[in-house]
């Protein structure tokens, strides 16, 4: 899926969860409140998988290209130099592996003693991942480094029906947290 469509899910996502987070607190105003989650965070964290296994591969493509060692026609209609979708592919198994963002949560929850939430976005980024990419093109290594297996019946994010459909469904989304919160505020 592309970075905004992920972007915007993990922004939806959270509000979401700090809706009934506040519900929660409400209704039992005598226990420990709950923390409610970081929008912005949980956001970036759902991008953060593209930005980690793409960004660095698109500097050095960039830095090849404006040192003189590949030109505009090394990226042609048949994609950029393979020696940056290598090291993509390289990275993007760490950050689209649920077993790799497990071992992650884990690790912060002990660091900071308490989970954190926020980087539930990620976890959402792998799901989102797993039935929106094709088997032919970044399948997402969700078992990484357990298994190479990937989901074989994915569907490109990249089809026009598909694009139709996802940001539809993220302006439904958006008209009913818009429309509740109205209700909420009329209370």
């Amino acid at each position: 899926m592309d970075i905004l469509a992920h972007t915007l899910w993990a922004n939806y996502g959270s509000r979401k969860a700090n809706r009934m987070i506040d519900k929660r607190n409400e209704k039992k105003p005598e226990a420990k409140p709950v923390k409610k989650l970081n929008v912005v965070a949980t956001s970036i964290f759902g991008v953060a998988p593209d930005f980690f296994a793409f960004t660095s591969p698109f500097i050095l493509m960039l830095w090849n290209l404006l040192s003189g060692k590949a030109t505009l026609s090394s990226f042609s209609h048949h994609g950029p130099p393979t020696e940056g979708l290598d090291l993509a592919s390289y990275l993007y198994q760490f950050s689209h592996s649920l077993v790799i963002f497990a071992i992650v949560f884990i690790l912060v929850w002990v660091l900071y003693k308490r989970p954190r939430f926020e980087l539930l976005g990620w976890a959402l980024h792998i799901l989102i991942d797993i039935p929106s990419h094709a088997i032919s093109f970044f399948p997402t290594p969700f078992l990484f480094p357990i298994s190479e297996y990937r989901f074989p019946y994915g569907v490109s994010w990249g089809n026009k029906w598909y694009m139709i459909v996802n940001y539809s469904l993220l302006l439904i989304c958006a008209a009913y947290m818009m429309l509740s919160q109205k209700k909420l505020d009329k209370k």
